[in-house]
């Protein structure tokens, strides 16, 4: 207990440290221009946070402060994918690294269709559209948010409407390599349903303290968070209540589709050892076998 009291304190130190420099930084990056939402987000903020295996978050900076996860929303999906297919979801994307750019038409021709891994643009429009078949929109995006918001104990996670509508306006890249997938015979539902559903699961918005909670359920054996991995549940009126506005998702209707619930601008109080409702959990054991089995319920 002593030990892992002082090596928290010593990493809460190094995140200071890290937020202090990064506030006298003057090369900031650039932001996301190519999402017209994004493109007006602060390049001068900056958060850090660390989950620890007793559930302690250690935070610095802005680490409060709610975005737009993006990419880090394929982590999830994966795990949802692999929870219901298993293996078999390997035979419509790979597991290899990518030479080229994230969002590369040219390579996914190259390999006729089959994304090189899951975290590549058409990989992770591949595993959406996987967890897609056989469901609407809707009922998938309250599935990870129900996943999310377990893993991450805090109920308090919601799709940002603005970002969505953004992103779905200028999908037109992500449009053109889910066509091409459908052309080459890896898409399973309507080009324009699967990027729907993608560009919403993209405009999830977490704070750096959630995602670090979220990101627990990763960790296995001893490191597990204490209740298990979490994983998606029965459904439950918040999540769908979130989700209630996008019940015309599914007709297809590209330019019109309405997104999840607003959350434009919104800031957590900073305290980010709050939680929310727990959720039924499995454990890491548990999980692998049904990660071996493809018999897990994502």
């Amino acid at each position: 207990m002593a030990l892992g009291l002082a090596l928290g304190l010593d990493l809460q130190t190094q995140l200071d440290a890290i937020a202090a420099d990064m506030a006298l930084a003057t090369d900031r990056g650039d932001v996301a221009r190519y999402i017209p939402e994004l493109a007006g987000v602060d390049p001068n903020q900056f958060g850090i946070a660390v989950a620890l295996p007793s559930g302690e978050v250690l935070h610095a900076g802005q680490a409060a402060t709610a975005f737009s996860i993006q990419s880090i929303s394929k982590v999830f999906t994966l795990a949802i994918a692999l929870g219901r297919l298993g293996d078999q979801l390997w035979a419509r994307v790979g597991r290899e690294p990518s030479g080229l750019a994230f969002n590369s038409i040219l390579q996914l021709e190259q390999e006729n269709g089959i994304p090189r891994n899951p975290f590549v643009n058409a990989g992770a429009i591949a595993v959406t559209d996987a967890i897609l078949v056989g469901q609407q929109p809707r009922a998938v995006l309250a599935e990870l948010l129900r996943f999310i918001r377990a893993a991450a104990e805090d109920d308090d996670i919601h799709i940002n409407q603005s970002v969505a509508r953004s992103e779905q306006a200028t999908a037109h890249r992500n449009m053109a390599l889910a066509e091409f997938m459908a052309a080459m015979g890896n898409l399973r539902n309507p080009a324009a349903l699967t990027i729907g559903t993608y560009v919403h699961q993209c405009a999830v918005e977490m704070s750096c303290c959630q995602l670090a909670r979220a990101g627990r359920f990763l960790m296995g054996g001893a490191a597990a968070p204490p209740n298990g991995i979490a994983r998606p549940c029965a459904p439950d009126q918040r999540a769908d209540d979130d989700v209630r506005p996008l019940r015309r998702l599914g007709r297809v209707r590209l330019p019109r589709w309405p997104a999840g619930q607003i959350r434009r601008g919104r800031r957590h109080s900073g305290d980010c050892t709050k939680r929310g409702h727990h959720r039924r959990l499995v454990t890491g054991a548990e999980r692998a076998r049904q990660l071996e089995t493809g018999h897990g319920s994502g």
